[in-house]
């Protein structure tokens, strides 16, 4: 031992070294504990990552909509309702009012990042014998791709959209024959009609969206809709994901618009993630708290067995402060080192269970992510919880009577 150190570490280390069995024991409990704090840990942030990463690169984070259509009953002259039973009309494909003043005020808003007006209406697409109904959106490229990734969603082809492109879904390109530079024959209600070009080929990894979803250039979009001028929704980007409700709610109470949310959209996906990680947490205090008595136990039971040391000790003119601060360390070294080997065990598990899982595509069950400060912050938690625990045994360790704890 380093006759530099101090008498606290030198007799906390020895005290450590003497009960070796009893050390490795709650050593490997205290690893076991930091190794499963860390692998849930880390595998709830890589299934975060993947969820949030699948739902808001394929959708916007705020949807600005117009309200719904609401029809108002008649009234006679006196004041009376000419006809109380008023039904709920079907809702018209309208433009939002005054859309580019709306973009102007949600660009000024420190919370928002990106904002692309949009246009969406149901067509018919027709190629030969085939046809099928499908929700063409009209975008702007240069501004929509950076809210909605599609290049990330390219099959086969390229996110190309100019006036004569389409980008459409697999599934619909499969079930029309067609394929990347074909010609598409898109016929909306109105009898407005284009041919274009298929572009691009996206999987957004929804057999369904795939099967109806299809893109155009904006101004393409609003030709064929019958809506030169006007779009029906402005998609949003904001810097805090989580916030995006709270903004929603403050954007439809300021402006004459309905304010959709990637949360509310998908709220019980929303819930899963939350209840994720209120699980991680419960699941974090009830281990550390396992840790917690064990290194409380074991060292209550140090301190019974080396009474008579702790007598002589004191006898010898060894402070109560000295003592204690024995114990402490006792408590923090088996807190710390544990935490070492539970932060390797919990690495070494996560990459083996990265590896192994997969979905039925093949593909990764979710992104490994091994964030230094996840180390730093087990590694932190440990030796705080063996100080902690440490606590009452080294108090009663320094109120031990050095004549008593002698004769006993």
């Amino acid at each position: 031992m380093n006759p530099w150190l101090p008498f606290e570490w030198i007799a906390a280390v020895r005290f450590l070294r003497e009960g070796r069995l009893q050390t490795i024991f709650i050593i490997g409990g205290i690893a076991i504990g930091v190794g499963v704090i860390v692998f849930m840990s880390a595998m709830l942030a890589g299934l975060e990552a993947n969820f949030i990463k699948r739902v808001l690169t394929s959708q916007p984070q705020i949807q600005l909509l117009t309200p719904d259509q609401v029809a108002r009953p008649l009234r006679k002259s006196a004041g009376e309702i000419e006809d109380p039973a008023v039904q709920r009309p079907s809702q018209r494909v309208i433009s939002i009012d005054q859309w580019p003043k709306i973009r102007g005020q949600m660009l000024a808003m420190p919370e928002v990042t990106a904002v692309s007006p949009t246009i969406t209406g149901s067509v018919l697409a027709l190629r030969g014998d085939a046809s099928r109904a499908v929700t063409l959106t009209g975008i702007e490229p240069e501004t929509y791709f950076d809210i909605v990734r599609i290049p990330d969603y390219i099959f086969a082809g390229e996110a190309r959209l100019t006036s004569e492109d389409v980008i459409i879904g697999i599934e619909l390109a499969k079930n029309l024959g067609a394929t990347v530079g074909d010609k598409l024959n898109l016929q909306a209600t109105g009898g407005a009609n284009r041919v274009l070009t298929i572009s691009g080929l996206v999987d957004f990894g929804n057999k369904g969206v795939n099967q109806r979803v299809a893109f155009v250039a904006l101004r393409t979009g609003q030709s064929l809709l019958g809506m030169i001028g006007g779009v029906t929704t402005i998609d949003m980007k904001i810097k805090d994901i989580y916030a995006a409700e709270i903004i929603a709610q403050r954007i439809q109470a300021a402006t004459p618009v309905q304010a959709d949310s990637w949360i509310a959209t998908n709220a019980q996906f929303f819930t899963a993630v939350q209840a994720q990680i209120y699980t991680n947490t419960l699941i974090r205090i009830f281990v550390g708290l396992s840790v917690a008595f064990g290194i409380a136990a074991v060292l209550i039971v140090s301190v019974i067995q080396r009474s008579k040391e702790i007598g002589i000790l004191r006898a010898m003119g060894t402070s109560k402060g000295q003592i204690l601060r024995v114990f402490l360390l006792q408590g923090g070294l088996l807190g710390f080192i544990g935490s070492v080997f539970g932060a390797a065990m919990g690495a070494a598990a996560l990459i083996y269970w990265h590896a192994v899982a997969r979905q039925a595509d093949g593909t990764e069950f979710f992104p490994l992510i091994l964030e230094r400060s996840l180390f730093v912050y087990t590694a932190m938690l440990a030796t705080v919880t063996g100080l902690l625990a440490a606590t009452a045994p080294a108090l009663r360790a320094a109120n031990l009577d050095p004549v008593v704890a002698i004769r006993g």
